[in-house]
């Protein structure tokens, strides 16, 4: 698994992966390069013999104690594997490494794989956004982590006599 912070460069390939992975409501290109460019996010790119074949992207702001996924996408083809996984661990960590204590997100509710994943690294509902996602008339879970939670090691348990 290559993952790399992403650049401009990456727009259209990342592009690509936002028609085919959100048909309906894709950002735009000028929505995705403004992204890109910000301070205050960090997209990641995953790839494959030089493929982007996954991105992501958080908004931490340095120094702010809350954080949100803006966005993961995954080609299909490659879903499954712990890909998704990592790069939605890699953007936790990159919260975590500028302060930030809780991250946020919103996931559709009609897609159960990501919100299995984000259930499984510890996030948990905090409410509904009724219709939120347009023109699909879905619902939006939105979902909240304790990163100081999450990035804590395991404490063995003593074994019991």
């Amino acid at each position: 698994m290559t993952l790399r912070v992403a650049s401009i460069a990456d727009l259209d390939a990342i592009m690509a992966l936002e028609h085919s992975s959100f048909p309906t409501d894709a950002w735009s290109s000028d929505t995705m390069a403004a992204e890109l460019r910000s301070t205050h996010n960090v997209y990641l790119v995953d790839e494959v013999d030089g493929a982007v074949i996954g991105y992501g992207g958080v908004r931490a702001l340095q120094g702010g104690s809350d954080a949100d996924i803006q966005t993961i996408a995954l080609d299909p083809a490659y879903r499954g594997a712990g890909r998704g996984r990592s790069l939605l661990r890699a953007l936790l960590q990159t919260a975590v490494d500028r302060g930030a204590r809780e991250m946020f997100l919103e996931v559709r509710a009609d897609n159960p794989g990501a919100e299995g994943l984000y259930l499984s690294e510890g996030f948990a509902e905090l409410g509904r956004r009724p219709r939120y996602y347009q023109p699909d008339d879905v619902d939006a879970i939105v979902m909240r982590l304790d990163l100081r939670a999450w990035q804590q090691p395991a404490v063995p348990q003593k074994e019991q006599a």
